[in-house]
């Protein structure tokens, strides 16, 4: 099976949803990791802070630059993510519907690269 990255996406300076949405979010994405589970589709997941809090470090040279600040100065960003096993892409599509719907989010799906036969 090929693994996909189910990247959720956000938007900077859009409306928090109220409380009562934003649990129900959390309900339903428990819910949507638990069926991927129970599956045998799920790798890995995890929801991230957002892009205010990362650092970026860059190579110059045979030294590093370390910035506060993410990689690229966007209103996009990466909100969390989904690594799945799926059949075909068809079949991770199929789950990143189920997960944008649970997280109310747009999710972008990515194949990994495979590993060269050696």
């Amino acid at each position: 099976m090929k693994q996909y990255l189910l990247a959720v996406n956000g938007v900077q300076g859009e409306p928090t949803p109220p409380d009562d949405t934003v649990q129900q979010m959390y309900a339903a994405v428990d819910a949507f990791n638990t069926e991927l589970q129970d599956a045998g589709a799920w790798v890995f997941a995890g929801g991230l802070f957002p892009p205010d809090v990362a650092t970026t470090v860059r190579p110059q040279g045979d030294d590093v630059l370390v910035t506060d600040g993410p990689f690229a100065e966007t209103k996009e960003y990466l909100g969390g993510f989904w690594v799945i096993k799926a059949e075909d892409l068809d079949a991770a599509l199929a789950w990143a519907k189920k997960g944008a719907l649970a997280c109310q989010g747009a999710v972008e799906v990515r194949p990994f690269q495979e590993e060269p036969e050696a």
